[in-house]
């Protein structure tokens, strides 16, 4: 069973943030920065978008990063690394790869910029990450999601080169 985490948010607060985000053509939700963010619908029940990236993150990173984005013994977690990045540098890491040489240890992020199954969905990837990240998805499979948008489908065939 997934439960959202309650923020201790204000009701004026909580809707003023609702209102500086918004939904795009393709059906993804957008910071005032463009960045891609999440929206928790409310009775557990999350965007499309968070409900595709929680499935595109289990099948492409969580076997290094871990369940849920927690990290494991030789990747970090990008739950608290999404503390800390913006989604300029979430996408540069992906696409592009990242090797860190410290006296403990060597990190080996291969690059995934050729990789469809990570690139077509990447929006999506980081809206679940950035949900687990500010705590408003707690670990797991979510329960409830919102129908995948006729955008979205189109998005997705586009990329793989279908019509």
């Amino acid at each position: 069973m997934c439960l959202f985490a309650i923020t201790s948010v204000t009701g004026a607060s909580m809707s003023a943030q609702a209102e500086q985000v918004r939904r795009g053509d393709d059906g993804q939700h957008q910071a005032p920065n463009e960045a891609p963010t999440h929206r928790v619908i409310g009775n557990e029940t999350v965007d499309w978008s968070i409900y595709n990236g929680f499935r595109r993150y289990h099948s492409e990173c969580h076997m290094c990063h871990g369940p849920d984005g927690e990290g494991s013994t030789f990747s970090p977690s990008l739950v608290g690394a999404l503390k800390t990045i913006d989604y300029d540098r979430f996408k540069d890491v992906v696409v592009h790869g990242l090797q860190g040489v410290s006296n403990a240890q060597q990190l080996v992020m291969p690059p995934m910029g050729q990789n469809l199954n990570v690139m077509c969905y990447l929006d999506d990837i980081y809206e679940y990450l950035r949900a687990r990240s500010d705590g408003v998805l707690s670990r797991g499979r979510p329960e409830k999601h919102e129908l995948k948008p006729d955008t979205a489908a189109k998005s997705e065939s586009a990329c793989f080169g279908r019509k």
